[in-house]
């Protein structure tokens, strides 16, 4: 008798310690996805336009890392109907940004001004697919992913119509839209610039009421 009452002791510790295992280990999954969640919001909401940056090129595995978390966003029908072209080589960038001084002397007489993209020693280029209607918005929804992703590793980010459309639309800027090379039926929608940040840029006040529950 007094064996089976250490056995069954032993039993109840045994199954006591596992619950307590269990139970620890479901208290730091719960704290684990909370930090994750936390994690997540947090560069959502600190994540902030740069538009000065350290001359330095965004480092080209930090880049690999941007680029898989910019195509791997929603997108319909898992069409992925985006072409993305990246550019770090200063004679892309400062090439086409002669033209542009060219066409807008002002842009020339700022001190500061080294090319069109803010100055970014990075750029990436974004085209969409012109007979999918919903190509825009997944080409969206890639640039969003791009750029929290960025912000979460220090790299910082503007996002930019008027380069692309001075790109588009003017014919001195032909040979540069061309190397590219987008697909057939593609069109240069925006850009992304992307370097280590050189400002620490100030949230500007949102409008909650633009946001309504409809019952």
């Amino acid at each position: 008798m007094k064996s089976l009452k250490i056995m069954l002791l032993g039993a109840s510790l045994l199954m006591l310690s596992a619950c307590g295992q269990q139970v620890q280990k479901e208290s730091e999954a719960t704290v684990t996805e909370k930090s994750n969640s936390e994690a997540v919001i947090e560069t959502i909401l600190s994540r902030r336009s740069v538009r000065k940056y350290k001359p330095e090129a965004v480092n080209r595995d930090t880049m690999k890392v941007i680029l898989e978390c910019g195509i791997n966003a929603p997108n319909g029908q898992n069409k992925q109907s985006w072409a993305v072209r990246v550019v770090d080589n200063p004679e892309f960038l400062n090439g086409i940004s002669e033209i542009f001084k060219q066409k807008n002397p002002k842009a020339a007489e700022d001190p500061n001004f080294k090319n069109m993209f803010r100055n970014a020693p990075t750029v990436v280029f974004i085209g969409n697919d012109t007979s999918y209607d919903c190509s825009q918005i997944d080409c969206g929804l890639l640039g969003e992913n791009m750029v929290l992703a960025a912000w979460s590793m220090g790299v910082g980010s503007c996002c930019l119509a008027s380069p692309t459309r001075f790109m588009t639309d003017t014919p001195e800027a032909a040979e540069y839209l061309k190397r590219l090379e987008l697909p057939e039926g593609y069109r240069l929608l925006y850009c992304i610039a992307f370097g280590y940040p050189d400002e620490a840029p100030a949230a500007k006040p949102r409008d909650a009421a633009k946001v309504k529950y409809v019952d």
